[in-house]
This record gives structure tokens, C-alpha cells and sequence, in this order.
């Protein structure tokens, strides 16, 4: 009777010795977000508090971006293994030998726009040269300079760029007509900041003919040949997918969730509501079959935009289409 008991109590130890093994087999991936926590990121906030990305087999980790992190740095080191990163500063890396290769494109359309004041004296495209404008840098010049190409403007005497931080100060301080902005993020911090809708002249890029493809996910070219990293990258885009769905359906939801995610403390939920609800127009396939899928022609539209930018192209050559692969998401379809 002793000896069966104690080959009870052996197997039972095995048994959960088993089970504890098993609970931490999961999958690890980090991703590598482009700024810091807010909703242009709310899919992947929203996968990891619902546990999907559990459900998957995975133990993801979130990492914020900020000023002073660039993903195509982040993932070069082998700090991460799939980042958000925009389409320019990606193919800009990719050709100067960070070969990375976009797997999933979640927005599908650009945010970006030049947000002006109407007492600037700027209406219209036309009205910009001899004016001041606060640009981004960083990898996010590039499609305010092919604009200014294509406009026929040259950037070293037709117009004054100030090189714009990640805020809005210089055009409520009026120290330049009109500055970058996202329509889900920037904006809306001039409006908070006082100034009306109705003083207020804006420029999508999108619209303009120049946007660049933003918001999408990026690996390592070498690592798309590891059946099993694909394998595990698919079930992270799936989810995320998942993620990003939700958080398009019920914003609401995404931004307190989102401000969960928050350690720093500083997220709002009524100004994440409305980011992501702004970022929910940028992703016009939500719900779809065809949600998180970079066009073909989408992408070729990029690279001809980041090509014909004057004397200081983005890119010099056009990458082919090495620069993308449907294998991951097409295997998260699955």
C-alpha cells in the first residue's frame, strides 16, 4: 500500500512537473513599437490584455518606442524580433544594409498631414513657399520632401524648414506656419492647446499624392528562412490582427486599455478614444479577409514617391519586391 502510494505521489509530482514545463513553453517575441504607448498601437496592447497572444502559445513582450529609439536600430541589434516602423525609414534602412522586409501592413492609409494656421496666410499649396515649416526628422522627412519635389520647391531657398520636435510648440508659439502632424495624435493636441478647427488650414499627404505607406511590421530578411520563426511570427500577426479588430470595433475598450499599458502614467483615456478613432480610418480593411495585406501596388506606390524626391532621393534603387513577403501573413490566415 506504501509502495503504490508512493508511486502515486512520484507520478503526480511528474505529472505537474510536466504541466509546469509545458506553461512556460510558450513562444517568446518582442516587438518593437515606434513611439511610446498610445492607440496607433492599440491592436497589439489590445491582443496581449485579452489574451490572444496567450491563446496562441505566445509570451509576448511590448517594448515603447520614444525620441531616442529607432526600431530599424532596435531590431539591427537583435534587440527585437518584429518592429513598427514606416515604409520609408525601413526601405531607407533596408539600402543601407539592415535588409528588412515588411511582413504585415496594418494601416493602410497615411495620417500624415502639414497642419497650417489660416493667419500664417496659407490656403493652398502654392501659399507655402517663403514660409516656415516645422518637419519631422528622423526617418519621417521623407515624405514632406518628396511633397516639396513634386511641388517644384526647393527645400534650401524656397522654403525655411524648422526641424520640428515631437510637438507642437512651433506653431502655437508662431515660430513657423504650419508643422507635422498626425491626424489621430498632433492635431488634435493644437485644438486642445486653444487654437478652433475653423483657423486652421490642413494637407493629408495622402491626398497631396505623396504619402508614404506608415504603420507597418518588419522582420530580419535572414530570419524568414527559420520555417519555425515564421511559423511563430504568424501566430503573432494572427493575433495581433485579432487585436487590432477589436480595438476598430470598440475604442473605447482599446483606450483604457491602452492606458493600462501605460507604466509612465501619462495616457489619457478620452484623448486615446479619440486617437483611436482616428486611427481607426487608417485602416480601412478592419474585419476584412484582406486586413494587415501590403498591396503590391500599394508598395510600388511608395517606392516611386520615395524615388522621385529631387537630388537627395530616399532611396537610389527601387528594392523589388525582396523588400516585402505575404508568407507570414498568409500563413496567419490559416
Amino acid at each position: 500500500m506504501k509502495m503504490r502510494l508512493k508511486l502515486s505521489t512520484t507520478l503526480a509530482a511528474v505529472l505537474l512537473s510536466m504541466g509546469a514545463v509545458a506553461a512556460h513553453a510558450a513562444d517568446k517575441v518582442t516587438i518593437q513599437l515606434k513611439w511610446l504607448p498610445q492607440a496607433q498601437f492599440a491592436g497589439y496592447y489590445v491582443a496581449q490584455a485579452k489574451g490572444y497572444y496567450k491563446d496562441a502559445g505566445l509570451d509576448v513582450t511590448i517594448k515603447p518606442g520614444g525620441p531616442d529609439i529607432a526600431p530599424t536600430q532596435v531590431i539591427a541589434g537583435k534587440q527585437a524580433d518584429i518592429v513598427v516602423d514606416w515604409m520609408p525609414s525601413a526601405l531607407a534602412a533596408r539600402e543601407a544594409g539592415v535588409p528588412l522586409v515588411n511582413v504585415a501592413q496594418v494601416f493602410n492609409q497615411s495620417g500624415l498631414m502639414l497642419t497650417c494656421k489660416k493667419s500664417s496666410g496659407v490656403s493652398t499649396p502654392k501659399d507655402l513657399k517663403g514660409k516656415t515649416l516645422g518637419v519631422w526628422y528622423g526617418g519621417n522627412e521623407y515624405p514632406f520632401l518628396n511633397w516639396m519635389t513634386k511641388l517644384g520647391y526647393k527645400t534650401d531657398s524656397d522654403i525655411k524648414i524648422l526641424k520640428q520636435g515631437f510637438n507642437v510648440d512651433p506653431l502655437l508659439q508662431n515660430q513657423a506656419a504650419c508643422i507635422s502632424t498626425m491626424i489621430y495624435n498632433e492635431y488634435w493636441q493644437v485644438v486642445d492647446a486653444g487654437v478652433k478647427e475653423s483657423e486652421l488650414v490642413t494637407f493629408f499627404y495622402e491626398k497631396e499624392g505623396v504619402a508614404s505607406l506608415e504603420d507597418g511590421l518588419y522582420v530580419l530578411e535572414s530570419n524568414l528562412k527559420d520555417p519555425a520563426f515564421v511559423a511563430r511570427m504568424a501566430k503573432f500577426v494572427k493575433a495581433s490582427l485579432k487585436g487590432w479588430n477589436d480595438a476598430v470595433k470598440n475604442p473605447a475598450e482599446a483606450a483604457k486599455i491602452v492606458v493600462a499599458g501605460d507604466t509612465s502614467g501619462s495616457a489619457n483615456a478620452a484623448v486615446q478614444k479619440r486617437q483611436m478613432e482616428n486611427v481607426a480610418k487608417l485602416i480601412t480593411n478592419a474585419g476584412t479577409a484582406k486586413m494587415g495585406y501590403l498591396e503590391p501596388a500599394a508598395f510600388e506606390r511608395t517606392v516611386k514617391v520615395l524615388l522621385s524626391s529631387g537630388s537627395s532621393p530616399v532611396i537610389k534603387k527601387d528594392p523589388g519586391k525582396a523588400a516585402y513577403s505575404h508568407a507570414i501573413w498568409e500563413a496567419s490566415t490559416k
